[in-house]
């Protein structure tokens, strides 16, 4: 009997802020990237995150091995909108003189 060659669809998605993550979890492809790109195996990645499994994990490692440019310029774009983010946010919010405002709260309190 031959052996049954099927296609597997990607276990990727894109959800409605853009993100891609894997189907059915949180996980981010940013996460799994990242983590294979500092060293971490596939097993090491399915045990840092028990919700994906060993066969997706490799998937997903497969995806980008493949499409590594692309991948790539999504991952520099998820980087620059969340420094833009990061920026907008402290320029509305400084922390210079937080610890002493949370002091003197604290001490009112008292």
């Amino acid at each position: 009997m031959p052996l049954l060659l099927e296609t597997t669809p990607l276990p990727l998605i894109s959800d409605t802020d853009g993100v891609i993550r894997v189907t059915g979890t949180r996980i981010s492809l940013d996460l799994v990237v990242e983590s294979f790109q500092d060293g971490a195996t596939p097993e090491e990645i399915a045990v840092q995150y028990p919700s994906l499994s060993l066969p997706v994990v490799y998937s997903v490692i497969g995806y980008f091995l493949q499409n590594q440019a692309a991948v790539n310029k999504y991952l520099r774009k998820r980087r620059k909108l969340a420094d833009d983010i990061r920026r907008a946010n402290e320029s509305r919010a400084t922390p210079v003189g937080v610890r002493e405002r949370l002091l003197a709260r604290q001490k009112r309190r008292e």
